[in-house]
């Protein structure tokens, strides 16, 4: 992982990506009951799941990372009756890599020459 955290929480319902850490913040503190600054990773998913934000404090300041897909969408777990999934570290970088991490399923690659 690119950053030492404590533990991993998705937020299970999508979020306005106009936001950026101070509205995200306030997400994790009122609608996930947890603090930001506990050295967790929260990550957010956009409404249509092609965007991932992912928000951390690493004891010196925020921090806020991107990704976008081409192509595909993120396999975004739907449990109605949890608003905050913790994931562990692999189960994270199966998300980020494609996997449905219900069903252990990658997005296919993609190969461009030019980003125009």
């Amino acid at each position: 992982m690119f950053v030492d955290v404590s533990a991993v929480y998705l937020h299970r319902d999508p979020v306005d990506f106009r936001k950026s850490i101070n509205g995200l913040s306030v997400i994790v503190e009122s609608e996930m009951a947890l603090s930001p600054l506990s050295g967790a990773l929260f990550v957010f998913c956009n409404k249509k799941r092609d965007k991932l934000k992912l928000l951390y404090w690493d004891r010196t300041g925020f921090a806020l990372w991107y990704k976008r897909l081409e192509q595909e969408k993120f396999p975004w777990p739907r449990r109605i009756d949890e608003a905050v999934i913790e994931l562990d570290e692999d189960r994270l970088h199966w998300l980020l890599q494609g996997y449905d991490i219900t069903r252990m399923q990658p997005h296919a690659a993609l190969h461009y020459q030019t980003v125009l």
